[in-house]
């Protein structure tokens, strides 16, 4: 059975941009997508993403609807500066999306009372844990696909502060307690979780209709294998990259120290680094100590299309992060026909096998860069083995991450809440 007739779908998240990265992406993916295959979708978000938005959105910008950036937003933005980063996203950042929801219950309310919404759909934030108070409206929520429920692995407690560790515990004890306040969750016709993870870190327990779906996708019109370079001869260097932020917990700083073992055995490796963050500074004056500075190149932050271009002239991507839920873009190299180096670690570890890339255990931590120099070493000196696994990534990646083939599955999971709440079996 097909959705009928074209029912207008709401997609709610003030956070939605192109200039964040990350999870701020996915709910353009889903707006921009709905739009072209003709669903009069509609999106909520922050006034302060409304230039990015109109740049990226084209005409489809009239259909946004976005919630003013009020002096509570701003106070909350400007205390959280003072924090470490995990506190600001952890706490700040819930603070903010409850201020958010304030602005966003009212939009929505009257945008559902219009007759102009079937059904209402809330992507991000991706944490099992924050609170949605998206309910009673008279459509059916779907939220998610989420992901979290991580933790670091042994022998990285440096990367979070004290004071960040006793947060996070309590904040996950709180959760339960907010869930039952804020009930968006427990009410929502469909809750979309990553992985088991994930599912076990909700605090919902025994939702009626829990579905496990991967959060990230690739975008195969950008991330084409005919846009690579030429095919790596034994003896050209071998070409790294790394995109991500620039932060602690993406142990950039140990890719460099693999980069530096490498080169010492005798393999010609180089980095190109894709990204900003508070970091920057600390691994350039890495690089210079380390002797690097013409092995490595900085790019800052660039657009889906700019990355692309990059990794397009990478031999392979490489992602040791610890601390990493998705890792959106081990599924874009792959996209692109590249074998990845990552972390047996979290959300990388969902993605790549052997027959696509080398997952390489963060533990012990003493070990970790020389294990990684490893990994960089044996695919510099195989080009046939580093080939042949970006040819399965991309194969993997055009069976199960298409986001042309996720959406189709959205619409079906749209289609189901929409004939539950109608009172009709699917």
């Amino acid at each position: 059975m097909s959705l009928t007739p074209d029912p207008a779908i709401l997609i709610v998240a003030p956070n939605a941009s192109s200039a964040l990265g990350g999870e701020a992406f996915l709910p353009l993916i889903y707006f921009r997508s709905l739009r072209k295959r003709g669903y009069p979708a509609q999106l909520i978000a922050h006034d302060r993403n409304r230039a990015n938005l109109q740049r990226v959105l084209g005409n489809d910008i009239q259909y946004v609807h976005f919630i003013a950036d009020t002096f509570w937003h701003r106070a909350i933005w400007r205390i959280g500066g003072f924090f470490p980063t995990s506190l600001r996203t952890n706490f700040f950042g819930v603070a903010i999306n409850l201020v958010n929801e304030i602005y966003v219950g009212k939009l929505v309310r009257q945008l559902v009372d219009a007759g102009n919404v079937n059904l209402i759909h809330q992507p991000i934030p991706v944490s099992p844990k924050a609170p949605s108070s998206l309910h009673g409206l008279g459509v059916p929520v779907v939220i998610g696909p989420m992901n979290g429920g991580m933790t670091y692995p042994s022998g990285y407690e440096d990367l979070e502060s004290a004071l960040s560790r006793r947060f996070t515990a309590a904040a996950r004890v709180a959760a339960v307690f907010v869930n039952r306040i804020i009930p968006g969750k427990r009410k929502a016709a469909v809750l979309l979780v990553a992985n088991a993870r994930t599912r076990a870190a909700l605090p919902v327990i025994d939702h009626p209709r829990l579905v496990t779906l991967v959060e990230n996708g690739v975008d195969l019109s950008i991330w084409r294998t005919e846009v690579r370079h030429q095919v790596r001869l034994s003896n050209d260097p071998f070409r790294l990259a790394f995109v991500g932020r620039l932060i602690a917990l993406k142990a950039v700083d140990l890719t460099l120290h693999a980069l530096l073992l490498a080169r010492s055995n005798g393999i010609d490796a180089r980095l190109s680094i894709v990204g900003e963050g508070e970091e920057m500074e600390t691994l350039k004056a890495l690089v210079g100590a380390l002797s690097l500075n013409d092995a490595v190149d900085f790019h800052g932050f660039l657009s889906q299309p700019e990355c692309a271009k990059v990794l397009s002239n990478a031999d392979a991507l490489i992602l040791n992060s610890v601390h990493e839920c998705g890792g959106a873009v081990v599924l874009e190299a792959m996209g692109l026909g590249l074998p990845v180096i990552a972390s047996n670690w979290g959300g990388p570890a969902d993605y790549v096998d052997s027959s696509c890339g080398i997952l390489v255990s963060p533990i012990p931590r003493a070990d970790f860069a020389a294990n990684l120099a490893k990994a960089i070493g044996k695919l510099a000196s195989d080009p046939t083995l580093a080939r042949n696994m970006g040819r399965s990534g991309r194969q993997k990646v055009e069976e199960h991450f298409d986001w042309e083939k996720k959406i189709d599955r959205m619409l079906l999971i749209y289609q189901d809440a929409l004939l539950q709440a109608a009172g009709v079996s699917a």
